[in-house]
């Protein structure tokens, strides 16, 4: 956010600020305090980066026009971040719990077949009544969403400036540095929490008021009804009765939490508009459900699928996304992936039903979207020139448009251009076959586009660059397979076709990021039982063994470990392990690794010596007994569960022989 003008000694104040608000009371009192606690982690920091260097003076900063660095989007969001904070714990504080919503709801429809049994002139009467009500409890709910909401941004953007803070720049002490390491830790930690919007918590605060006066208003409204009507209506316990059909109303809706600029104040005026348009709008044409988006439920311009098969509209399913939401907000399925694919039936269907209703169509899409059809076809149309310029340029193009969205790799394969790609990965010209290997990498993300890529015979000419493309080829070609792969089916195509001795290969002599993509690639292969024989014969163990023991800054024991622990159950693969000596450094391995690479080197142990006294009593001899022993009292899981299985198989085979 360019232009946040703000010095450390203002942050300072913020900070203090918030750390004077009481958070021991509300509903949301443990998030208050949370938040609270984590901001003032961030004290140390503000201190030292006022008093580095690098900072201008206050005097310095007005000359200039600019403090910190306004021009760094780390202090902009830092800034932006910890002021949203303070307004957040404020109005977070103040939102009590009195009374259930659902039971003043309830309430209400029990007046109203009361009131029904004295006719048309009390329904009137009550309906005035209860319509005012509604409106009440839609904006404390309102707020409560809001509230939670804005814990979940909140908390992003503060990860966000912190996970870009240039350490080095201000000097930063090793002290501070690991104040805001946990800090950064727990606010990581807080937003795999609060998950998606309607997680029980949420559900919780959503029934309960928002403002101080909120139960006072429904009460009131309760009060002003005669007591007599009171004494004639039945008991819940004597009639369950059904609510009444739940009004739509956009204003209400996802879309008002989504916005930035959204307050309590604008949800209430356009609560109570829309009460007063209600008579109105049973005369206006009706848009059709399907054309709504659930989140807005407004007319979609741009509706996309996401992976539950549900349509919204774009930019409101990706804030939605961006906010570190993991389920649908519809159907509340965890989302399998990311991708938003364009829904051009029903951007069809929308477009023809303007047209008929004369209506003006949203966002002029369809015109947006003819236009890019036709560049991207005539872009198509140049891979075939030949214009080795024009080619190259026509691929730098698409490996762009590829790059940049799902839309575009859905147009681009669309538009015939996957086996004109797969065709140049063969070229003669080394730029022309690093971009085309790029561009069907790109491609390869979407998932339809897996199956063309494959129909295309793509599987052997992205070998052949992985065995002789230059290295940034390699890299990519490595990476297209790991792609691919992920389709199971695919996995016993790309293991027959010669691919992993060319990964082993870059595995064993690549560039760093050449590496990464071969382990990543491999690991996925050998998933499948029948590739791990495969791998075993192209002599991928000793690489891995040998990455175990490396101390560089490039490190791949995690990588490794993970691959080993994949083939280990394979007996050829065991015998690899063993012949490479691999025993004593997965028991050091044990001891002082990350809990992750601790659980898979007691699994790989355990797959050597399960039904192998020689090797069980190999790792005793090696001092395996006390590393397991700690690793079953404090390792994942899986690592205990491992580690105990192996005590208890060294156990039996000293009892044996004794």
């Amino acid at each position: 956010m360019a232009g946040v003008a703000v010095s450390p000694a203002s942050l300072l104040d913020v900070i203090a600020e918030i750390a004077e608000i009481s958070a021991n009371t509300g509903v949301f009192k443990k998030d208050c305090a949370d938040l609270a606690r984590r901001v003032c982690l961030l004290t140390h920091l503000v201190e030292e980066i006022r008093d580095s260097p690098q900072t201008p003076t206050e005097e310095e900063s007005d000359a200039s026009s600019s403090l910190v660095s306004c021009e760094c989007d780390w202090w902009s969001d830092l800034v932006v971040g910890l002021q949203a904070a303070k307004r957040l714990l404020s109005a977070a504080t103040c939102f009590q719990a009195r009374e259930s919503s659902v039971s003043i709801l309830n309430e209400c429809y029990r007046i109203h077949e009361g009131f029904a049994r004295f006719g048309i002139q009390c329904s009137a009467f009550l309906d005035e009544q209860v319509s005012e009500i509604r409106c009440v409890l839609i904006v404390k709910e309102g707020a409560a969403k809001r509230i939670s909401f804005q814990f979940q941004c909140v908390t992003w953007k503060l990860e966000k400036a912190l996970g870009n803070l240039p350490y080095d720049r201000y000097d930063i002490s090793d002290e501070v540095r690991e104040h805001v390491e946990l800090a950064r830790l727990q606010l990581r930690r807080a937003m795999q929490r609060y998950g998606s919007l309607n997680s029980k918590k949420f559900s919780t605060a959503l029934s309960e008021p928002t403002e101080k006066d909120s139960s006072s208003k429904v009460t009131e409204k309760l009060e002003c009804i005669p007591e007599t009507i009171h004494s004639n209506i039945p008991s819940s316990d004597e009639k369950k009765l059904e609510s009444p059909p739940r009004r739509k109303s956009s204003s209400a809706s996802l879309a008002f939490f989504l916005s930035k600029d959204a307050d309590i104040e604008r949800l209430e005026k356009a609560i109570t508009k829309t009460n007063d348009d209600n008579s109105k709008k049973s005369d206006n044409l009706t848009i059709p459900e399907d054309f709504l988006c659930p989140i807005s439920l407004e007319l979609m311009k741009d509706p996309v699928i996401v992976s539950t098969g549900q349509t919204y509209e774009r930019s409101y399913i990706q804030r939605w996304i961006d906010c570190g939401n993991l389920r649908c907000p519809k159907t509340q399925q965890k989302l399998g992936n990311f991708a938003l694919t364009p829904n051009y039936v029903l951007r069809s269907l929308i477009s023809q039903w303007c047209t008929k209703h004369n209506i003006e169509q949203p966002g002029g899409y369809t015109k947006n979207c003819e236009g890019e059809v036709s560049a991207i076809r005539a872009l198509v149309r140049k891979l075939s020139t030949r214009s080795l310029q024009d080619r190259r340029t026509a691929l730098s193009e698409i490996r762009s448009l590829s790059k940049r969205s799902s839309d575009n790799r859905i147009l681009i394969a669309e538009a015939g251009a996957i086996p004109v790609l797969v065709k140049l990965l063969t070229s003669e010209d080394v730029e022309t076959q690093e971009k085309a290997v790029t561009c069907v990498l790109n491609l390869s993300i979407y998932e339809s586009n897996k199956e063309l890529i494959m129909l295309a015979g793509a599987v052997t000419s992205i070998v052949q660059v992985l065995r002789a493309g230059t290295e940034e080829a390699k890299e990519n070609a490595a990476a297209t397979l790991f792609s691919l792969s992920l389709a199971d089916e695919n996995k016993i195509i790309i293991g027959a076709s010669g691919a992993i001795p060319a990964l082993v290969n870059l595995l064993e002599n690549g560039s760093v990021r050449g590496k990464k993509d071969a382990a990543t690639a491999l690991f996925n292969l050998c998933i499948y039982e029948g590739n791990k024989g495969r791998a075993v014969r192209a002599g991928v163990v000793n690489p891995l063994v040998k990455m175990l023991s490396d101390t560089s800054s490039h490190r791949m024991v995690t990588e490794a470990l993970t691959i080993l622990s994949v083939l280990a159950g394979n007996k050829d693969a065991k015998t690899a392990i063993l012949r490479a000596n691999a025993v004593p450094t997965l028991i050091a391995l044990l001891q002082k690794d990350q809990p992750r690479n601790r659980e898979n080197a007691a699994a790989i142990l355990f797959a050597i010596c399960k039904r192998d006294k020689e090797k069980l009593i190999l790792i005793g001899k090696l001092g395996a007994v006390v590393p397991l022993m700690e690793l079953s009292r404090d390792g994942t899981e899986r690592a205990k569960r491992k580690a105990n299985s192996l005590l208890e198989l060294l156990r039996n085979s000293s009892q044996k022989l004794c």
